[in-house]
């Protein structure tokens, strides 16, 4: 018997073609009145909408005038991502929480400041009594982001203080949601799978001994074993993945959201909606997915000539998912290069190698060689194209045995860092409520009486 309540009727057919026909806006309109769509002008970049210290992001330089493509650069308060990077590879340890530490409070934390840092998440790293039992195992969905979003706004009715919007409250809640995400994510997955999938439940509590990396492949494996190397890439991908400025989606509905001077719970689930779309923090999902397909049907993976008739076919709408694009190429404001998938793609190979993938990888190294020029010579592009994060993201992932269904959810746990950093610098420099204009291009029309309507 079909479920009414997700039937799409017929009734509801005809009132959605009334809402094309009476919803579709001319495209010209938008040049003539010169709407930035997407907030956005004609060579991606950004329209200026406001000012943070949290994170930089350079991809070109002004040469008399003109802006001149360069190399990705992204900063985190002020300190080149590439730097912290060898930094805490180089002394052999794990980064994120100190990158977490850096965005909510400006500066580096010394080793003292860093251990009790650590020590708070670590005390806030455990849910409510029955927590679990109630909401999380309770109608478990297939979509991870939903589950996370439901047990963000459900924390609400656990907090005494939710709706105290004060700093050091917010802080509070900020933190208390970034010790939490890998357990909300892991156990929202563990009951799907249960549940839905029929296979064994297991609950591991997380460890205080272990990094956020750590404690999430321990919660998630059955015998939580995982390597050193497997644990410091994932950790790596945490750290790129925590902030990338103000203007991208998750984090401007972010901003957006706390100038109307709502709860952290509510701001948060917001940001959750936006990141799990398919255009944002679901994008690596679809690079897997294409790789799948491309693995299938593409016979030799070393043949240059046969991949690139691969590729000029996904542009072409003629493979795959038809949807004209090759995912994991190209991005909103980087051209040259993307600094993330730059510092990503050496510890990408290392993985490969461990894993005994280095076909996959090659293939991996031979689409992003190949994609930029082929797009190149059949788009028309305004700027540069080259991989993005999420080009190796999602293979991490694959190779890390995680289930697609959290690879967003790794997502947010990286990125709830950057939106509790921007929540917490909107309230401190909070003047007014966010509200960009729309020009009404309808046309008046006069009322009719019912019963004179046709």
């Amino acid at each position: 018997m079909a479920n009414r309540f997700s039937e799409v009727t017929p009734a509801i057919l005809d009132y959605s073609e009334l809402c094309v026909k009476n919803g579709s806006i001319d495209n010209e309109l938008y040049t003539k009145y010169e709407v930035k769509r997407g907030l956005r002008d004609i060579s991606g970049q950004g329209v200026l909408t406001g000012l943070t210290e949290i994170s930089k992001i350079k991809s070109y330089t002004i040469e008399d005038g003109d802006m001149i493509p360069c190399e990705g650069k992204l900063y985190y308060r002020g300190v080149d991502i590439e730097d912290i990077v060898k930094g805490f590879i180089s002394e052999k340890r794990f980064g994120f929480e100190e990158c977490v530490y850096l965005l909510l409070f400006g500066e580096l934390p010394n080793e003292k400041e860093l251990a009790d840092f650590n020590e708070i998440l670590t005390n806030y790293r455990s849910l409510p009594t029955s927590f679990v039992r109630d909401i999380i195992m309770k109608a478990p969905s297939p979509d991870m982001m939903n589950t996370l979003a439901r047990s963000v706004l459900t924390l609400y009715s656990y907090d005494d203080n939710a709706n105290d919007t004060s700093v050091p409250n917010v802080l509070r809640q900020c933190l208390q949601l970034i010790a939490l995400f890998p357990l909300l994510s892991v156990y929202g997955y563990q009951a799907y799978n249960h549940y839905e999938r029929g296979q064994s439940l297991f609950i591991h509590a997380p460890s205080p001994e272990l990094s956020t990396a750590e404690n999430i492949l321990h919660m998630l494996r059955a015998d939580s074993k995982y390597t050193e190397l497997e644990a410091k890439i994932l950790d790596l991908a945490l750290v790129l993945h925590a902030e990338h400025g103000g203007g991208n989606n998750s984090t401007f509905t972010t901003r957006v959201v706390t100038s109307s001077g709502t709860d952290t719970y509510s701001t948060i689930a917001a940001a959750l909606g936006s990141l799990k779309g398919p255009k944002h923090g679901g994008a690596n999902i679809k690079v897997v997915q294409m790789f799948e397909h491309m693995k299938q049907t593409v016979k030799d993976w070393t043949d240059e000539e046969e991949v690139a008739n691969y590729l000029k076919a996904l542009l072409h709408k003629e493979t795959f998912d038809r949807s004209g694009l090759i995912y994991g190429m190209g991005h909103a404001v980087y051209s040259i290069s993307d600094p993330r998938a730059n510092i990503f793609r050496k510890f990408v190979k290392s993985l490969s190698e461990e894993k005994g993938l280095d076909k996959e990888y090659a293939l991996y190294a031979m689409v992003e060689q190949l994609a930029p020029k082929i797009i190149g010579e059949e788009r028309k592009i305004y700027k540069g194209v080259s991989a993005n994060i999420d080009f190796y993201s999602g293979f991490v992932y694959s190779m890390l045995d995680l289930p697609q269904e959290l690879y967003t959810p790794i997502f947010a746990i990286a990125r709830i860092a950057g939106w509790s950093a921007h929540r917490i610098e909107e309230l401190i420099n909070a003047s007014k409520i966010i509200r960009p204009a729309y020009k009404s291009v309808s046309h008046k029309k006069a009322y009719v009486p019912l019963k004179e309507r046709p």
